[in-house]
């Protein structure tokens, strides 16, 4: 904690090592992350998920050399945001609580379903905005470059757009209670939704996506769809926006259907 109110105290050296460190593990993780799930489908585990990949074609080492350069720039962003946050913690301006006897169990777990639906209903409405044509080609078309997406893609974006994604939970700690551990499970549970969404390989099963709640889970199928259609399935982590507003692909889930059963009819 001593550690936690030197940064409180805007102490440069603290400052400069916390703000260097966090920036590693932000980068390292979505590095060793992304690496090793695309590795992990595309190379080693290829022919037995052949039929659940999205694209035949192969993945060029350019397009991934330009997705890690602007998740470098992205992780830059959400470290200035972290130790923002940090900061304001620190100051005693969040509602950041460190002990789970200060709020019943059962709103912790509450409190994480709260910020995802949060999260999803903000991107989904920025989302939109974003693919308005004036707005488009200055903040999000740069993540759309991606025609084919990757791993690798789940955090390469256009700086304000990174600003934009990322300010939501800062924006919550400052009124809505949460415990940090809670905090950190929302941020590792948001870097494998990005990755699995933007994987290129469909992980989910047609069972699963029958299930009562795992059907409202966002898959790469369904986020593939919106780079290679653009104007359809805006959501985060959820499909119930595009669900409700009618922006979800005609015939998705009859077309998921037929791509998850391929190897199960084997």
């Amino acid at each position: 904690m001593e550690y936690l109110k030197q940064i409180g105290q805007l102490n440069a050296p603290y400052l400069f090592w916390s703000s260097l460190g966090l920036f590693v593990i932000i980068l390292v993780r979505y590095l060793i992350l992304s690496g090793v799930y695309h590795h992990f489908f595309h190379n080693w585990l290829r022919d037995k998920y052949q039929n659940r990949f999205l694209s035949i074609s192969k993945l060029k080492s350019k397009q991934i050399k330009k997705e890690i350069y602007r998740s470098a720039i992205s992780a830059t962003i959400f470290t200035i945001l972290g130790m923002g946050m940090i900061i304001l913690w620190q100051w005693g301006h969040t509602a950041i609580y460190t002990t789970f006897d200060a709020y019943p169990i059962w709103y912790s777990v509450l409190s994480v379903l709260l910020v995802l639906i949060i999260q999803d209903t903000f991107y989904y409405w920025l989302h939109r905005w974003m693919h308005l044509p004036q707005v488009y080609r200055w903040v999000h078309k740069e993540h759309h470059m991606s025609f084919r997406t990757s791993a690798f893609t789940s955090f390469s974006f256009h700086p304000l757009e990174s600003l934009l994604q990322a300010i939501v939970l800062p924006l919550l700690v400052l009124w809505l209670p949460l415990h940090i551990g809670v905090i950190l499970f929302i941020l590792i549970f948001m870097t494998f939704s990005a990755t699995i969404n933007h994987g290129g390989v469909e992980i989910y099963s047609s069972k699963w996506a029958r299930s009562p709640l795992a059907k409202w889970l966002i898959g790469a199928a369904h986020h593939d769809d919106h780079h290679k259609k653009f104007n359809y399935n805006y959501g985060l982590y959820f499909t119930f926006w595009d669900i409700w507003m009618g922006t979800e692909t005609p015939d998705f889930k009859e077309r998921f259907e037929k791509l998850t059963t391929k190897e199960e009819a084997v």
